[in-house]
């Protein structure tokens, strides 16, 4: 078995969730960086060869190619033998992780992405001022989702999908990740969500950090400091 091409942009939240879990899991992978602020994903080298729908994270391993970082991270958990924790073999335990991989697209992935893009990508790349009716209506649904993972997914588990460190907290945390670079505080009046962040942080310590340096750089920009 040939070793594991990853194309990435650590800009991408789902490319730094796979990243992070190839590091933490010693999945041994080609580095193959995409930079999304050049354009790189919409080439037609990128397109025809790596990933038809121009995104990232993307994978292929002796011919055979994924998209979608949920997709990736399962596979490479039946692929690798990592340990069980980050996603089960028991069934039970299993679907409580393909029940938050489910969830999150319409909410922690969709909103908390959005608010960012509006606040932050969509101007910089425009030179046009915030839509703030449109930044306040993505607000509201990140805001639901983040009460959400307080009052359901962390109300009887330290972590989102059971009690021990899976896939799901990965895809989870580097959402939550993307409003506090525009100095969004997504742990305010949260105690359960700010004590899983710090939970997940120190749990993927020195990875997170070194994953997450672009996030720290882009909150710098705004004036926060950044959160190790």
């Amino acid at each position: 078995m040939s070793k594991l091409k990853l194309y990435y942009d650590l800009m991408s939240q789902p490319s730094r969730a796979v990243v992070m879990f190839c590091k933490l899991t010693k999945i041994p992978f080609e580095d193959h960086p995409v930079a999304l602020r050049k354009g790189e994903h919409r080439t037609d080298k990128y397109l025809s060869e790596v990933n038809p729908f121009g995104l990232v994270p993307a994978i292929n391993q002796d011919g055979f190619k994924l998209t979608e970082s949920v997709a990736i991270l399962r596979y490479l958990c039946r692929q690798y033998p990592v340990a069980d924790h980050w996603y089960p073999a028991d069934p039970q335990r299993q679907a409580r992780v393909d029940e938050y991989m489910a969830w999150q697209h319409n909410n922690t992935r969709l909103q908390c992405a959005m608010y960012f893009q509006t606040k932050f990508l969509i101007p910089m790349m425009s030179g046009q001022p915030v839509d703030e009716r449109r930044a306040a209506r993505f607000q509201a649904g990140m805001e639901r989702a983040l009460d959400h993972l307080e009052a359901v997914w962390l109300r009887d588990s330290p972590y989102v999908a059971g009690p021990q460190l899976s896939v799901a907290d990965l895809l989870a945390v580097c959402e939550l990740e993307q409003p506090i670079m525009v100095n969004y505080d997504v742990a305010a009046g949260r105690p359960r969500l700010a004590a899983w962040m710090e939970r997940v942080r120190s749990d993927c310590h020195p990875v997170y950090a070194e994953v997450h340096q672009v996030c720290y750089k882009t909150r710098a920009k705004f004036g926060g400091v950044p959160k190790l």
